[in-house]
């Protein structure tokens, strides 16, 4: 046992609700004590927690297919944590579990709300938050599931230099791709992509209209769109589709922040003569394919066919600047905030 630990904990709480783009004042760090853990609770040490896009929805009042958070509370995410202090069997101390208390260094949970992970050798904790966690699922369902990929397939992706689009991309080349484009917001991100992920070509959407540099990078067109981005990046795809055409819609960080409604594609006509198909997706809705996906991506990490990337910021108090620079688009790979070194 490692031993009992102050249950005093340090949490990110929502201290508003932000207009537009988020500011630091939206939210707060406080302190919060805690009970001594139950019957069936564990007291989890997290090492490291997750800043996602999905995450600017939670923020606003209002029915969305995550629970928005309230003003005053402490606030929610993927994390990965050792347990110091278990009172359930099923949990045992020192092991290494994946919950949804991040944003804060200790919790007390019910053991049935965590998840004992896998003891993986070589594999850091931090890639049970990123490509062998939500954002790798998300890639994988979304490629194979939504988007119905098959090799051949000429694949475009947006936000490609992301945690999910980085992997969407690989995916679709080990297994068959006949090219696969990405666009991304810097010149650092796109050379990362075609040098070290196997792009095989990338734009700065910041070069120019995006439809004009999808049609350079796909002079043929395109078979699958993965879409994180909306806006401007999924009218180009629709106009860049071939007949049957695919594409998985997983997010639209584009208008994340945005105060008004937001035009929508003006080419929506092009589906029908096309055949077309769009399909919106949540990851949590397929489940089913996560053992498949961690039996089949597991490997590929192991043996370095697929090159994982981390923007780690250092410590509880670098959690809401993490969160702040994601939404400009200031990670490449997954955005991780490192909470703990890991003593196993």
């Amino acid at each position: 046992m490692i031993g009992h630990v102050s249950l005093t904990t340090r949490e990110w709480q929502l201290a508003a609700r932000p207009h537009g783009e988020p500011k630091p004042e939206d939210f707060r760090l406080v302190e919060v004590e805690h009970p001594d853990p139950t019957e069936g609770q564990v007291v989890v040490r997290m090492l490291a927690m997750s800043v996602d896009p999905y995450m600017r929805g939670r923020m606003n009042a209002g029915k969305s297919y995550a629970a928005a958070w309230e003003v005053g509370e402490t606030m929610q995410g993927g994390a990965i944590g050792r347990v110091v202090e278990s009172r359930s069997p099923d949990v045992p101390v020192e092991s290494l579990v994946s919950t949804n208390a991040g944003w804060r260094d200790v919790a007390v949970l019910d053991a049935r709300t965590v998840q004992v992970l896998p003891e993986l050798p070589g594999i850091p904790p931090s890639y049970h938050l990123g490509v062998l966690g939500m954002p790798g699922l998300t890639a994988w369902v979304g490629l194979f599931r939504l988007a119905e990929f098959k090799a051949g397939d000429v694949v475009f992706v947006s936000g490609a230099a992301g945690a999910v689009g980085s992997i969407v991309g690989q995916l679709a080349r080990l297994h068959g791709a006949a090219a696969v484009i990405g666009s991304a917001g810097t010149p650092d991100k796109v050379r990362w992509l075609t040098e070290e992920l196997g792009f095989t070509t990338a734009f700065d959407y910041h070069d120019g209209p995006v439809a004009k540099l999808l049609a350079q990078a796909a002079p043929d067109g395109i078979d699958v769109y993965f879409d994180n981005v909306g806006g401007e990046h999924l009218e180009a795809a629709i106009g860049a589709f071939n007949e049957f055409g695919r594409g998985a819609l997983c997010g639209a960080i584009s208008s994340y922040n945005a105060t008004e409604p937001v035009p929508g594609p003006r080419n929506m006509g092009l589906m029908v003569g096309r055949k077309l198909s769009l399909r919106g997706f949540i990851v949590s809705d397929h489940a089913d394919m996560r053992a498949d996906f961690m039996q089949k991506v597991t490997p590929l990490v192991t043996s370095g066919e697929l090159v994982v990337r981390e923007t780690v910021r250092e410590g509880l108090d670098q959690a809401v600047p993490a969160f702040l620079d994601l939404l400009r688009g200031g990670n490449t790979g997954k955005m991780i905030v490192k909470l703990a070194d890991d003593p196993a």
